[in-house]
């Protein structure tokens, strides 16, 4: 295995499709999956590869960055949606200002600690400042008990903002929300 201190960052092309489907499936059997995704490992993987190749593909307002080796390995990924204000966003809000949204954050075990998420929230990052017209924050949303994701996402410099988002079928289960605003 290649040492995952050297490893660059960059977006997924379309025809790795196959390669994101695996990484996303990985995520969802992750221990803490179900503090960190809205997802399930059973619906993921009854999708069909239509669905992958899509999602590899994006558009001009999502992109997908991935944590890559030297030898080609993917150690961790995200990606960032744009989200237009006046627009309802996952849970039914409307979207105050335009931003960018980070979702899909997983980095693998053996990657964790090594700068892998800083490294890929400042790629995505960079690419939303670069959006035309320009995004004012990017944010993300983490559930309350997941305080590992959290302290990631604070070390990157994100901060809560102290809205909350009521997790539909979880029982008093609430996910925060962490912004970094566009830097001026």
């Amino acid at each position: 295995m290649s040492d995952v201190n050297e490893y660059v960052v960059r977006a997924v092309r379309g025809d790795e499709w196959a390669a994101v489907k695996e990484l996303r499936l990985l995520a969802l059997r992750d221990p803490v999956a179900h503090l960190a995704y809205l997802d399930t490992y059973e619906a993921a993987v009854a999708r069909p590869d239509s669905f992958w190749r899509e999602r590899a593909e994006g558009a001009d307002t999502v992109r997908q960055f991935v944590a890559e080796t030297g030898a080609g390995r993917w150690i961790g990924t995200l990606t960032v949606l744009v989200e237009e204000a006046g627009v309802p966003d996952w849970a039914g809000h409307v979207v105050e200002r335009r931003q960018g949204h980070v979702v899909g954050v997983y980095v693998r075990p053996e990657g964790r600690g090594a700068g892998v998420i800083r490294a890929l929230l400042a790629a995505g990052q960079e690419w939303a400042w670069g959006l035309e017209p320009e995004v004012e924050r990017v944010r993300l949303i983490v559930h309350e008990e997941n305080l590992r994701a959290q302290a990631a996402y604070r070390k990157a410099g994100y901060r809560p903002t102290g809205v909350t988002v009521k997790l539909e079928g979880h029982e008093g289960a609430y996910e925060q929300e962490f912004v970094i605003p566009r830097p001026r």
